[in-house]
């Protein structure tokens, strides 16, 4: 049961560089300032349905699907790399009319959403980072460290049927994920998701070197700052939550006891408890410098 009022929530889509992305509104639709919600890996828009209704009470909220994810668009030419996806998503707020945003971001999500903040600080209001972030002297999980593997992370991508996919994702998630939310997540993840996971996961670059020279460029900027963190999350460590402190010394960091990965999915309740006054409190300008006044 929701903890506040939320808004309808309505499905429509964007299209930027011929790439037609579905997305979640509510809230003012002509507002320039927003609350943005983005999805990890494997997720979508869908993931944020909750959370976008329960902004949209008290402001424009707004959740994309990445190229590559979910119902997306998923070209085989897409740039599937931390500036592609994060620049995408500049084109995607332009497109929307959103001047300044509040990102939220989960996983992969939370590394693209922070890319754009440190490209466009002018429209970077504030920031919540769920299960991501910048991660430094990260190390890849079970799962990464084989999709980066040229030829068994193709051959492992073939082999997860919707039972061993399922079975993957009970491990570090005591309270259980909901089994529409799994296989949702699962029936997105056909082919050229699956492609795009991979070319994520490989990147050409020195992946830690970036981390802290993003960690030195958002460290100026000085913005609000929440970290949302299940203490069981298999995946990114729960030391990565106080490590967010590293680029942002004044964040706020809420752990979740039960949780895992997913923390809005398997907690929502919580979720929405922590969000929903950090939210309101940013669009109101009462938390520093960037969170600005509607």
């Amino acid at each position: 049961m929701a903890m506040h009022p939320a808004a309808e929530v309505s499905r429509g889509s964007v299209e930027v560089d011929g790439i037609q992305c579905p997305l979640l509104q509510a809230g003012p639709p002509d507002a320039t300032e927003a609350v943005v919600f983005l999805h990890g890996n494997p997720g979508s828009s869908e993931d944020w349905r909750a959370a976008v209704g329960a902004a949209g009470a008290f402001a424009r909220a707004v959740a994309i699907d990445q190229p590559g994810f979910g119902q997306a668009g998923k070209p085989s030419d897409f740039d599937h790399t931390y500036t592609g996806h994060a620049e995408h998503l500049g084109r995607v707020l332009d497109k929307l009319g959103i001047e300044r945003a509040h990102v939220v971001g989960h996983d992969l999500g939370g590394r693209w959403m922070l890319d754009w903040a440190a490209k466009n600080p002018d429209r970077f209001a504030s920031a919540v980072i769920v299960a991501g972030g910048v991660l430094l002297d990260y190390r890849w999980h079970y799962l990464a460290r084989i999709w980066r593997m040229p030829v068994i992370g193709e051959l492992f991508m073939k082999v997860p049927s919707r039972r061993l996919f399922r079975l993957i994702l009970r491990r570090g998630n005591p309270r259980g994920l909901p089994r529409e939310f799994v296989d949702r997540m699962y029936d997105d993840m056909n082919g050229p998701t699956r492609q795009a996971i991979i070319a994520l996961y490989r990147p050409t670059f020195d992946w830690n070197a970036r981390s802290y020279e993003l960690s030195g460029e958002l460290g100026k900027l000085d913005r609000p700052v929440l970290v949302i963190w299940g203490r069981h999350d298999p995946y990114i460590p729960m030391e990565q939550a106080e490590r967010q402190r590293e680029t942002f010394p004044k964040a706020e960091i809420s752990l979740f006891g039960r949780s895992g990965h997913w923390p809005f999915m398997d907690d929502p309740e919580r979720f929405e408890r922590t969000l929903v006054p950090f939210l309101r409190s940013v669009l109101a300008g009462c938390r520093g410098p960037g969170s600005g006044g509607r």
